[in-house]
């Protein structure tokens, strides 16, 4: 191995460390506008093929740090053997990473093809291979770089029309923009004249920087959260932490019903709204008579609509059975007001993909994964305010039908599905999630941060109930 090549793997390696510290739970933020700069410099002087292995090295170890937690997943809870879950996760991560690849060897190629301006273009390779990766396969757009900075509230304002996307085109250009100014300005301590200053590249990185974070500033400014009205629905969200090993065991079902009752009894009696995680009701609501009647009871309590996650059973022409990941919304009286069943599923965890054909062995090896079919599509479910008064909260004039959307889990990570819900009218939006799944690894943090985008997005607030990890509301700035 030359001395120039374990130079680019050890920068390309610098890389793929410096990304996943960006994102939750790590949260260092700021280090994602300076973490491509490494891989930058390790494409010096390489060629297409030379460069799309470093970028494929760096974005694979870049995606194994950030997506670690699905071993947790499929060995803890999807009960997939140990050695086929680190495969899998591997193959994953290898798959990932081949658009760090891509986007090295372009990045080399248009560098060739346009010197010193071909960089300007490099940015939206990046953000074209995001939307591929969003797409692609089912799409996966996890760990988007512009999630990195979903505490920088002023620098995401953009996404309300950019999107997510926006802010990783802002990051990649500011990282190309680093990379060739610090590269001209190295010359210079060891005595020699540098090259040009690529100022062009540097000044339309500030100016864009620049841009974004006065618009931020002028957004917020415009309104601010002190005066946004408030809320014509009053909204609570229970998070019971229930243990994951013990949620569908029978024998924990009165216990686990009854910390719901407790928790949502803590809500008090003006809620508008009642929000429980996805799965919440540890068996099929549509098939136990018994445990409706008790949930109905518990809505009679609470004076309120309770939404709900819960598994719904459905049968092929065949009378095969398969299920739905469902949302239920009950009023108080027992009457079903609406429901959603998930649109886009999770493979390997929800179901298995090309079970039919080239991975049909896996179907006797993952016990724990389901055979759930995807719903029809994003669809609005309407709720009744109760009767009060805007300034005192007590009863007053009749209030208006609101309609909300909701996404299931894995869903809110899709900006595309999520804005088809406020296309259809929704007011504000939920997100049920049961992140158990992760365990404690930083993947509930990274699932909650995807969630302030899709506020922005949209303008619109999102309320978030979650079994465990990351409950809350977001405004619709984020």
């Amino acid at each position: 191995m030359t001395h120039s090549l374990a130079r680019s793997l050890v920068l390309a390696g610098a890389s793929g460390l410096f990304l996943p510290l960006s994102f939750p739970k790590s949260d260092l933020g700021l280090l994602a506008w300076i973490a491509l700069v490494p891989l930058h410099w390790a494409l010096d002087g390489k060629s297409k093929t030379q460069a799309f292995w470093i970028g494929w090295l760096s974005g694979t170890i870049a995606f194994t740090g950030m997506m670690a937690w699905v071993v947790t997943a499929m060995n803890t809870y999807g009960k997939v053997p140990l050695v086929i879950s680190y495969g899998l996760m591997l193959l994953l991560t290898a798959y990932l990473g081949l658009y760090v690849g891509l986007y090295s060897a372009g990045a080399v190629w248009f560098r060739t093809l346009i010197p010193r301006y071909g960089f300007f273009a490099v940015p939206c390779l990046w953000v074209t291979l995001e939307l591929i990766r969003t797409y692609a396969l089912s799409g996966l757009p996890w760990g988007l770089l512009g999630y990195s900075q979903y505490r920088q509230i002023e620098m995401i304002q953009i996404a309300d029309h950019m999107g997510v996307y926006g802010i990783s085109f802002l990051i990649v250009m500011v990282n190309v923009a680093l990379a060739e100014f610090l590269t001209w300005l190295m010359p210079l301590f060891r005595g020699f004249r540098p090259a040009r200053l690529p100022w062009e590249l540097v000044a339309m990185a500030a100016l864009l920087v620049s841009l974004s974070w006065e618009y931020g500033l002028a957004t917020l400014s415009e309104a601010p959260f002190s005066d946004i009205p408030r809320s014509s629905i009053s909204v609570g969200v229970v998070q019971p932490n229930v243990d994951q090993a013990v949620k569908w065991d029978t024998a924990y079902r009165e216990q686990t019903l009854a910390r719901f009752d407790r928790l949502t009894d803590q809500l008090g009696r003006t809620t508008d709204l009642v929000i429980w995680p996805e799965a919440a009701t540890p068996f099929v609501f549509e098939r136990e008579p018994v445990y409706q009647l008790q949930l109905i009871a518990l809505a009679n309590r609470a004076r309120a609509p309770i939404l709900f996650g819960s598994p719904a059973m459905r049968f092929y022409p065949d009378r095969r059975p398969y299920l739905l990941n469902s949302a239920y919304l009950l009023s108080p009286d027992g009457q079903l007001l609406g429901r959603y069943d998930k649109h886009h599923l999770v493979p390997f965890g929800e179901y298995i993909p090309f079970k039919s054909s080239f991975l049909f062995f896996l179907d006797k090896l993952v016990e724990g994964i389901g055979d759930f079919e995807a719903g029809t599509g994003p669809t609005v479910l309407t709720l009744t305010p109760k009767p009060r008064s805007a300034a005192t909260g007590v009863a007053g004039t009749p209030p208006r039908p609101v309609e909300f959307g909701v996404t299931i889990c894995y869903e809110v990570i899709f900006p595309n599905l999520v804005r088809q819900f406020a296309a259809n009218g929704a007011e504000f939006l939920v997100t049920l999630t049961n992140d158990a799944w992760f365990g404690s690894s930083s993947a509930a943090s990274q699932h909650f941060s995807m969630v302030v985008f899709r506020s922005v997005e949209n303008h619109l607030a999102f309320a978030r109930s979650a079994n465990t990890g990351i409950s809350g509301f977001i405004d619709p700035f984020g």
